[in-house]
């Protein structure tokens, strides 16, 4: 399982972006991209460095709130969920 977190772009370079997530700095390529991107867009990335969607800006601020949400309980990640789980 892959959990991809949006990365909100900072630069834009022929073929290339430079794009933040939660402090991380990561230049990533458009190649896969059939749309054109722009400096405060986010993107989804996959392993190996390439983006491969461009997510809206609500949507990708609101699964970022999220996950910070998450990691701020601490605790084993694969635990999260147990309790709805048993419910």
């Amino acid at each position: 399982m892959c959990l991809a977190a949006p990365s909100r772009v900072l630069e834009v370079s022929e073929g290339t972006a430079l794009t933040e997530c939660f402090g991380q700095m990561r230049e990533v390529s458009l190649l896969l991209l059939n749309e054109d991107v722009a400096v405060g867009d986010y993107l989804l990335i996959q392993a190996g460095g390439f983006a491969f969607e461009r997510v809206e800006r609500e949507r990708a601020e609101e699964a970022l709130a999220l996950m910070q949400e998450l990691m701020a309980q601490g605790g084993d990640a694969r635990s999260w969920g147990d309790d709805l789980a048993a419910a």
